[in-house]
């Protein structure tokens, strides 16, 4: 238990989702107050009861290093689900609440479900993803548990009179019995009038939440999501696809006015899930079920309906079926009339509808249309990569090496990130094709329009015993430190004496040449690097006389000549103690003892300790109403 304890007072979000995933984690949060009959099991399981569309046993074995195992009965089998985050939560909450955990009961239906029973030979020691499927649906809460050996035993007479007193102090239990008996009537009717009422007022209502005080105001369609399970279960399909298409319209737009970190979302979302379920259990053609699941995932901003993905991938529809979807996309591109010059949102959502159509086109066996799609939507859209991707795929590496000098030329100046990714992808195509001039060119470029520590390894591993190297050194650190790009006409027209290839795209000469801060910095961490010390204590004089000390870099140089300039080290580690004993704040004299550690370490090097015991001495009388950083410097003695 102290184990557990330590893990879930230690747990963050971000070892969260770094384990689960963001949106998981966020759909997690959601079901805290879903979280039933939280227990432990041994010195590592949680389990619990988690309501979903059903009542789901989740199992969580945490692990000290975040690697958490987890075994739950929904159908969610992608990683770690929903429900497994919700129990970790629940169980963090209560450990930070001081409330103990309390054992796992061996006759509790939980067990039951989750390990089976006692008398079984299931090893306590196996693990979670070996518990038989078929075990857990036999031992399930509602399949047979101690409430239906209980509820069995019991005459018509007093199950009548238990749900009629239920229903008296649980008004939910009467409106679920009448609603049930209007399914089985096939009164639908009334339902549905009544469904869509309730949608059009849970849609009205403000979604927020604000975790710094826990109040907020998240509408609960815990009902709608049961009757629509009770509708789909009836098999009134055609008519949860009439409620879902409602729901989601003004779902999405209530979602676009929440303030509630995802809440609102995830529940519509659970709710339309069961809707996408009865999709291809409608009686539309099965072509107008793809295009109904389509064209709404096209306006989709919120991920409401991404369990259609799935459905979507089903074996169930044929060629001829994404034919007659493919048909009614290439109408729907021909209608959305788009110019070359269309905002980025325009083109967003057109992307939407090539994206399906390319996907249709490989599900109808129409791959053959891909790259006339490709080309006659790249100008529009901007999707050079895609077709540059295809174009490697299929073997046409002469057209994608055209597409990507293209694409770079054409978005250079509008879309720099875009224009760079492709010049990355010739770099790429270069190496595969062994033209090793040609990707240290690359290389070159980038680190001439963007100076940094790891650009220069990267250069230097792609001429690796390339007898031009040592020449290009020599020219890349002339740059860093006077700012004349080598690869470019000197003064006056001199030609460049560079020896590496030109690119086949080139980023505009009046860009990249980098600022003198970062090309210093940069020059004293290759120094470093190749450990010319004398060039680092040089580089270091010049870049304070020009106020140039950009992040750690003077802790760097310390570190780096402690042995060959101790009196640098020391200077600057000083400096670093001085500047953090003036913050007058606990932490910061915490931090300040990191350096004086460093000290410490080059006068004992040095032998001269006591000069460190005169050092320990200035500062405390300097200090001496420093209560706390004299508590700190004890700790140095």
């Amino acid at each position: 238990m102290e184990q557990m304890q330590t893990i879930l007072q230690r747990l963050t979000f971000a070892e969260l989702e770094d384990w689960a995933g963001k949106k998981i984690v966020d759909r997690g949060r959601s079901y805290l107050k879903r979280v039933d009959g939280l227990r432990r099991h041994g010195e590592a399981d949680l389990v619990a009861w988690v309501s979903g569309t059903e009542d789901y046993a989740t199992l969580v074995r945490l692990d000290p290093e975040h690697q958490h195992s987890w075994y739950c009965t929904c159908p969610y089998d992608e990683g770690p689900c929903k429900h497994a985050v919700a129990v970790v939560l629940a169980a963090a909450q209560q450990v930070k609440d001081q409330r103990e955990i309390e054992p796992l009961d061996a006759d509790d239906d939980l067990s039951l479900m989750l390990f089976g029973d006692p008398e079984d030979d299931l090893d306590e020691e196996e693990e979670i993803d070996a518990v038989p499927a078929a075990k857990a649906a036999k031992c399930g809460r509602g399949e047979g548990g101690k409430l239906r050996k209980l509820l069995e035993g019991k005459s018509r007479e007093e199950l009548v009179d238990l749900l009629v007193n239920l229903a008296r102090i649980h008004p939910d239990i009467e409106q679920t019995l009448r609603e049930s008996e209007q399914l089985c009537r096939g009164q639908v009717a009334p339902l549905l009038r009544a469904l869509r009422k309730e949608i059009a007022h849970l849609t009205s209502e403000p979604a927020w939440c604000n975790h710094w005080n826990n109040e907020g105001s998240v509408p609960d369609y815990s009902h709608v999501q049961r009757q629509f399970e009770a509708l789909f279960a009836a098999g009134h399909f055609d008519e949860l696809l009439e409620l879902g298409d409602l729901l989601w319209r003004e779902g999405s737009e209530q979602v676009e006015q929440s303030d509630d970190d995802g809440q609102t979302a995830t529940v519509i979302g659970e709710c339309l899930e069961v809707v996408v379920a009865a999709v291809p259990k409608s009686s539309l053609p099965r072509p107008q079920q793809l295009l109904w699941l389509i064209e709404r995932r096209l306006s989709d901003e919120f991920g409401l309906l991404d369990a259609a993905a799935p459905v979507l991938k089903m074996a169930d529809f044929t060629r001829a079926d994404w034919q007659v979807v493919a048909t009614a996309l290439e109408e729907r591109l021909t209608a959305q009339a788009l110019s070359a010059t269309a905002n980025s949102s325009e083109a967003y959502h057109r992307q939407g509808v090539v994206d399906c159509l390319l996907d249709a086109y490989e599900r109808a066996g129409l791959s053959k249309r891909i790259q006339p799609l490709l080309e006659a939507e790249v100008e529009r859209c901007r999707n050079y990569e895609q077709l540059v991707n295809h174009l490697l795929q299929v073997g046409d590496r002469d057209s994608a090496r055209q597409w990507c000098i293209r694409g770079f030329n054409a978005t250079i100046e509008q879309r720099p990130g875009l224009a760079a990714a492709l010049q990355k992808r010739l770099r790429t195509m270069a190496e595969e094709d062994k033209q090793t001039e040609l990707a240290a060119a690359y290389r070159a470029q980038d680190f001439l329009h963007n100076p940094s520590l790891e650009g220069f390894k990267e250069l230097r591993k792609s001429l690796d015993k390339n007898p031009l190297w040592p020449k290009l050194r020599e020219q890349v650190l002339a740059f860093l430190e006077g700012g004349q790009r080598p690869d470019l006409p000197g003064k006056k027209g001199v030609p460049a004496d560079w020896s590496l290839p030109a690119p086949e795209v080139v980023f505009p000469l009046d860009k990249g040449r980098g600022l003198p801060g970062s090309r210093m910095v940069t020059l004293i961490d290759i120094a470093i690097l190749e450990k010319r010390f004398d060039e680092v204590v040089r580089l270091y004089e010049l870049a304070k006389k020009n106020k140039v000390d950009w992040g750690q870099l003077g802790e760097r140089v310390a570190q780096a000549v402690a042995k060959t300039h101790p009196e640098l080290s020391l200077a600057i580690w000083r400096a670093k103690v001085d500047g953090l004993i003036a913050l007058v704040k606990p932490q910061a004299y915490n931090e300040a003892a990191v350096f004086l550690r460093h000290m410490r370490k080059v006068y004992e090097a040095g032998g001269q300790m006591a000069q460190w015991q005169a050092l320990l001495s200035e500062l405390r009388q300097t200090h001496k109403a420093k209560r706390r950083l004299l508590e700190v410097l004890d700790t140095l003695s």
